[in-house]
């Protein structure tokens, strides 16, 4: 990590998983839901993973650490985290983010005890790390967005002055917060023996919702990344958190609020193309619904090309798994056969978020078989949700030549993407992008397809859009280089690349062999010359860790 200040120090918590759990029944423990529902939003982060719990006296109980949710969150440390409250999170792998003192949620005990968990990036990390500095005498301890926003809070809260605060006082908290932050955020907190709350960027870029559950003592209480969490656990009413709100809940109810001026809702449409289950709602839509949406407009477009081009297609086959819904469709609406092709091995992390392009393209042959007697002889039309680096539409489209196509044709579900995203999706460097300088024809030489076809942004919107059409706008930064927020500049991309790419090489050089796990010192990722403290403590500041303590 670098000793530098400002942006050089900042990397982004990229697309996660946050969780809270308030149970009407205190003498009930949180942790085993919490941790069943981050096993349902583990597809947002496979890098790390943790819950904090909130027992009698306002006592918090900690488990987090590299790794996956049934890794880390076993029976044995979910049985120490006691109380029925807690906050829980997944983070997807970043770039140079090995470090488990980044696993969230965070804590900070001054003023009151909180605990936070994020996911997001922010725009203006430099100036907001010079104000905790300079003016509010906080220290960051880490390179994440999170624990500058849980720091920005907890010094809001102190302004108060009061012994013990209220509702009123949480709301203004947050709303100075938001008025002192440009970027992404949907965040879950929770305060010592008080309850949980959520707020969401005013932009709503980021997704968190909230759903109840009646018991025979009252009701319990959830927020949520993704509504997939609510029906797992038997919560209804599932309700998405608005732009600009904060939402608190106690034992005593919920107030919630609008705490930040109105500005343009833009939900992050890549969350509809690739990373949401698509069993879940976000924003009143379905991602299912949505994706099938996509199939029927692509096959408008592929039909228009293959017949410009004079191509006939045998059969249509989804990259797994996130294309299978809009494969569907489209080969319905072409009336062609639609064929699994690929086997997928189930236990390998998905591949352009990983560091090095040889990790890739090794994961790739690991991650996917081609079946032969799907490709032998055929002209094959390939569905993808988008094609980002390259890095996996190259191997997939040698694979399926290696096992016999004649032609391989890729119909990708997104426009191309040629433009960094800085609210929270790690797309490190515009450059690293197939797209990126590149037509269609340029693409298509650089993956070794005969043909590929993108769907039109304007299809990609109405296809979301048309199952809620209040929402009037979406985040397409990564196809059009237009930031809802404003505050990017050619400066700022820069340098972020610079920072990302170099994070790349720290990753890669800290586990050369590509593949292998490091060393590990109490369940965590070490470098050869730790030491264990040998008293169950780990190196994070704050809360002891009961993760692999007998």
């Amino acid at each position: 990590m670098s000793c530098q200040g400002g942006l050089d120090r900042q990397v982004s918590d990229l697309v996660c998983g946050i969780l809270g759990l308030l149970l009407h029944d205190a003498s009930v423990d949180a942790a085993p839901e919490i941790s069943e529902g981050l096993s349902l939003l583990q597809h947002r982060g496979q890098d790390a993973c943790g819950i904090v719990t909130c027992g009698p006296k306002g006592r918090f109980f900690q488990c987090k650490a590299n790794g996956m949710v049934r890794d880390v969150l076993d029976e044995k440390a979910v049985a120490k985290l006691i109380g029925g409250m807690g906050v829980g999170h997944v983070r997807y792998p970043t770039a140079g983010s090995l470090d488990h003192a980044e696993a969230q949620p965070f804590y900070v005990n001054s003023p009151y005890g909180i605990v936070f968990a994020h996911n997001g990036n922010l725009i203006d990390s430099p100036s907001l790390l010079q104000y905790m500095d300079a003016t509010a005498h906080r220290h960051i301890n880490t390179s994440s967005d999170s624990e500058l926003l849980l720091n920005l809070f907890a010094n809001n809260l102190q302004k108060t002055g009061k012994f013990r605060i209220n509702e009123d006082d949480i709301f203004t908290a947050v709303g100075g917060l938001m008025r002192q932050c440009t970027g992404a955020y949907a965040c879950v907190a929770m305060l010592a023996g008080f309850g949980i709350i959520a707020f969401r960027d005013p932009n709503g870029i980021r997704p968190v919702g909230m759903a109840s559950r009646r018991t025979n003592t009252g009701r319990d209480y959830l927020f949520a990344s993704e509504s997939i969490v609510a029906d797992a656990l038997g919560f209804s009413e599932w309700e998405d958190v608005k732009p600009g709100e904060a939402v608190i809940i106690t034992r005593s109810g919920v107030s919630r609020k609008r705490v930040a001026a109105h500005a343009t809702f833009a939900p992050d449409i890549f969350e509809f193309v690739y990373f949401a289950r698509p069993d879940s709602v976000l924003d009143g839509i379905s991602v299912y619904r949505s994706r099938m949406a996509m199939g029927d407009a692509l096959a408008v477009e592929v039909d228009k090309v293959l017949k410009e081009r004079g191509i006939i297609v045998d059969v249509v086959i989804p990259v797994p798994d996130t294309s299978r819904v809009a494969a569907l469709n489209l080969a319905q609406k072409l009336n062609l056969p639609y064929r699994e092709g690929f086997i997928k091995n189930r236990y390998v992390g998905r591949t352009f978020i990983m560091p090095g392009q040889q990790m890739r393209r090794k994961n790739v042959r690991r991650k996917l078989n081609a079946m032969a007697l799907e490709f032998s002889g055929k002209n094959v039309l390939l569905v993808d949700d988008s094609i980002v680096r390259g890095t996996t539409s190259e191997e997939i489209i040698q694979m399926a030549k290696d096992v016999g196509a004649k032609k391989v044709i890729v119909a990708s579900c997104a426009p191309p993407i040629r433009h960094s995203n800085v609210y929270g999706i790690d797309m490190p460097s515009r450059t690293e992008l197939v797209a990126y300088g590149r037509n269609t024809e340029g693409i298509a030489e650089a993956i070794g397809a005969d043909l590929v076809v993108f769907q039109t942004l304007p299809d990609l919107i109405a296809s979301v859009r048309q199952f809620n059409p209040s929402i009037s706008t979406f985040d397409c930064s990564v196809f059009t280089g237009e930031y809802v927020t404003g505050g990017v500049s050619e400066e700022y991309l820069h340098h972020l690349e610079s920072l990302r790419a170099d994070n790349v090489k720290n990753k890669v050089a800290m586990n050369p062999r590509e593949g292998q796990s490091a060393g590990r010192v109490n369940g965590f990722h070490t470098q050869v010359n730790m030491v264990a403290s040998g008293n169950g403590a780990d190196d994070t500041v704050g809360l002891h860790n009961t993760w692999n303590i007998s």
